[in-house]
């Protein structure tokens, strides 16, 4: 990855001035916060810091966004800004601005905000509990695993999606209730979170996963994440359905015949499973 810093003249008031211009997800305006993250300077910081104190919720969360990931590759300031998102986290009423502190958080990856999140999960607004989700990404805690657990059986389709991924893919760590999590999901009316399920207990090797992913490897339309667990599996019982997904009619666009390769390649490898 090329860790350069980006050149460009425009002034930090300049680029603060285009991260508060268009809707929340305006590409220039994630551009411009993207280049005060290379940044990172004092100057950025204290500029972030006044966002985070403004009276205007719109000011407010861009400052949280600015905040999350001061420094590339090496965060700076990394100490303050958790102060201050946390102080931001207990005070702020508004959803978009929770989430972006949430979400801010997460990118610092820092315990000590893991019992302020988990009192949003049950947030009444979908978004601030997204934010959590985000939050408490990679985080080890009992207390965040547990949230996430809840959190994966949430209302909200996309809350659950990405907490499954997050349970299942984003942790290296395995107990029964996690997995208990995971084979709830599996029955999931929402697709791709039932594809992330079915990886997180493929992960783990967990012989209830074969039935439901011998399923959907048999199915009409099968994701991309059906075959990536069946990689992850390694059970010489998929093989064969690899095989015939491979040589069924058909096209399929070049990621996933690709990832598809990739998993009969790992099961004819003489280091796979018997």
């Amino acid at each position: 990855m090329d860790y350069r810093r980006p050149e460009d003249p425009r002034s930090t008031e300049e680029l603060i001035a285009l991260s508060l211009r268009g809707e929340e997800d305006d590409e220039q305006a994630w551009d411009a916060i993207a280049l005060l993250h290379w940044r990172g300077t004092r100057e950025v910081f204290e500029a972030a810091k006044r966002l985070v104190q403004s009276p205007l919720a719109r000011e407010r969360g861009r400052g949280a966004d600015i905040l999350g990931q001061l420094g590339i590759p090496k965060r700076t300031f990394p100490e303050e800004s958790l102060q201050l998102l946390l102080d931001l986290l207990r005070r702020e009423t508004e959803p978009a601005v929770l989430e972006s502190a949430a979400t801010a958080l997460g990118h610092l990856r820092d315990p000590r905000a893991v019992p302020e999140l988990v009192t949003l999960k049950t947030h009444p607004s979908a978004e601030v509990r997204m934010g959590v989700v985000h939050g408490l990404m990679c985080q080890q805690d009992p207390e965040a695993i547990a949230a996430l657990i809840a959190l994966s059986g949430d209302p909200d389709e996309d809350v659950r999606n990405w907490a499954t991924f997050n349970l299942g893919t984003q942790l290296d760590i395995d107990t029964p209730e996690l997995r208990e999590a995971l084979l709830r999901r599996l029955s999931d009316p929402h697709e791709e979170t039932r594809g992330e399920a079915l990886v997180g207990l493929a992960r783990r090797k967990d012989p209830r996963v074969l039935e439901p992913l011998l399923a959907a490897l048999s199915a009409n339309n099968v994701m991309v994440l059906v075959v990536e667990a069946a990689m992850e599996l390694q059970d010489a019982r998929v093989y064969p359905h690899l095989i015939a997904l491979r040589d069924g009619p058909g096209e399929a666009e070049h990621y996933f015949r690709s990832v598809l390769d990739e998993a009969i390649r790992s099961y004819e490898s003489p280091l796979s499973t018997e």
